[in-house]
C-alpha cells in the first residue's frame, strides 16, 4: 500500500544567538491511510517540531528546512504557502499540545469552530457553519452542544477544551491527523475518554493518525507502528508489538523500564533514565545517547550509528551494540535484572567505561 505520508531525511535547524539548534536531524517515517504511528520520546527530542514541520508551521527567517514530507505524492516542504494553506486544516489537521493557549480567549467557541469550517467551505453560510460546529461538539461528547457554542474557552474544563480542539481539527474530516500530546495535563479518566474518542473517530473517518507522546501506555493502546526519537533523530522504528516485545535500543529499554506498574512493590523506587536529554546545540559526539547509556563502550563516543534494519526483525535501530548483545541484555532486563547486572552478565563489565 502506498503511504499517505512519507517523510524522507527531514532536517530542521533554527538559528539562535547561542548557535544552531538541530531540532530534527534526518528523520524518515511513513504512515498509511487508516493507520496510527506513535512518535515517542522525552521532551526536546524533536517530536513536536516534526509534526509542526509537516503542517508547515516552522517556516520562518531563522529556520532551515531540508528533506521531503510527501502527502499523497505532494511535497509539503517545498509547497507554496497558498497551496499549503488550502491543504492545512482540510486534508491535514493537528491537535495542539495546550488547548487553552491554542483557543483564542476573546472569541466564543462557536465562532472559532465556524471559522475553521468556512475557511475551507467559503460558500457555506453562517447558519451552516454553526450547524456543523454544533454537530462536531456533539460528536466529541460535549453535552448541550448548540448552547455551548456561545461559551468562551475559559468557561470549559480542560477535558472540554481538549475535546473542542479535536472537534476543530476534525471539522473538515482530514485524511491525516497529527495529535501532539492530546492527553497532557488531563486526569487519567479524561485521558482514557480522549483516547477512546480519537480511536472511534479514526475508525469512522478512516483517517491516519500520528500520535506524538512521551507516554508508552498511550502508544501501546493506539499505535500500529512506533518511532522512538532521541536528540532529533529516530533511534528505533518498528511495529508496536515488536517494540514492546523485543526492543533493540537502550533508550527504548529505559523508557519501558520507567513505566510504573501495579505489580511493582510500593517501596521499590522507579528506574528513571540517568542524566538529562542533551543540548541540541552542542550535541554529544558519536552516539548521542552515549552519556546516558549504561552499556556504552569507548568506540560509542566516536562512531555515530545509523538507523539500520534489524536482522530477522521487522524494524530498524541505531545502536552500535551487536544484535546478540542487545538481545541478551534485553532478556536480562526483562527478567528483572538492573542495567548494571545486565551489563556485567552480558558485556563482562561491572560499571560503564
Amino acid at each position: 500500500m502506498t503511504p499517505l505520508l512519507e517523510v524522507d531525511q527531514l532536517k530542521v535547524e533554527f538559528s539562535t544567538k547561542d548557535g544552531i539548534v538541530h531540532a530534527v536531524d534526518g528523520v524518515s517515517l511513513h504512515i498509511e491511510q487508516g493507520k496510527t504511528l506513535g512518535l515517542v520520546g522525552e521532551s526536546g527530542s524533536g517530536k513536536s517540531v516534526t509534526g509542526l514541520t509537516v503542517m508547515g508551521l516552522t517556516r520562518g527567517r531563522g529556520a532551515d528546512i531540508v528533506g521531503e514530507a510527501r502527502f499523497d505524492g505532494r511535497d509539503l516542504v517545498s509547497m507554496g504557502s497558498d497551496e499549503l494553506r488550502t491543504l492545512r486544516g482540510n486534508d491535514v489537521a493537528m491537535i495542539f499540545q495546550d488547548p487553552l493557549s491554542s483557543l483564542h480567549p476573546y472569541y466564543k467557541i462557536g465562532r472559532q469552530l465556524a471559522e475553521a469550517y468556512r475557511t475551507h467551505h467559503p460558500k457555506a453560510s453562517r447558519a451552516e457553519a454553526r450547524d456543523r460546529s454544533a454537530e462536531m461538539l456533539d460528536l466529541v461528547g460535549i453535552s448541550d452542544a448548540r448552547a455551548r457554542l456561545d461559551a468562551y474557552p475559559h468557561e470549559f474544563s480542560g477535558g472540554m477544551r481538549q475535546r473542542t480542539m479535536i472537534a476543530m481539527a476534525l471539522i473538515n474530516e482530514p485524511r491525516l491527523l497529527i495529535a501532539d500530546e492530546p492527553t497532557t495535563a488531563l486526569d487519567v479518566t479524561v485521558q482514557a475518554q480522549i483516547l477512546e474518542l480519537i480511536s472511534r473517530l479514526q475508525d469512522e473517518l478512516g483517517m491516519a493518525v500520528i500520535m506524538i507522546t512521551h507516554d508508552l501506555g498511550v502508544v501501546a493502546e493506539l499505535a500500529d507502528d512506533v518511532a522512538v526519537m532521541y536528540a532529533g533523530r529516530i533511534v528505533e522504528y518498528g511495529p508496536t508489538e515488536t517494540i514492546f516485545a523485543a526492543p533493540q535500543h537502550p533508550y527504548t529499554w529505559g523508557l519501558l523500564g520507567s513505566i510504573p506498574r501495579l505489580t511493582t512493590p510500593r517501596d521499590e523506587p522507579l528506574l528513571p533514565i540517568p542524566g538529562r536529554p542533551p543540548s541540541l546545540i552542542n550535541r554529544p559526539s558519536g552516539c548521542h545517547f552515549h552519556p546516558r547509556c549504561p552499556y556504552v563502550q569507548p568506540s560509542h563516543r566516536e562512531i555515530d550509528p545509523m538507523l539500520e534494519p534489524i536482522p530477522g526483525e521487522p524494524g530498524k535501530v541505531a545502536c552500535l551494540l551487536t544484535v546478540e548483545e542487545r538481545r541478551a541484555l534485553w532478556a536480562r532486563l526483562r527478567d528483572g535484572a538492573t542495567p548494571d547486572e545486565a551489563r556485567a552478565a552480558v558485556l563482562g563489565q561491572v560499571a560503564p567505561a
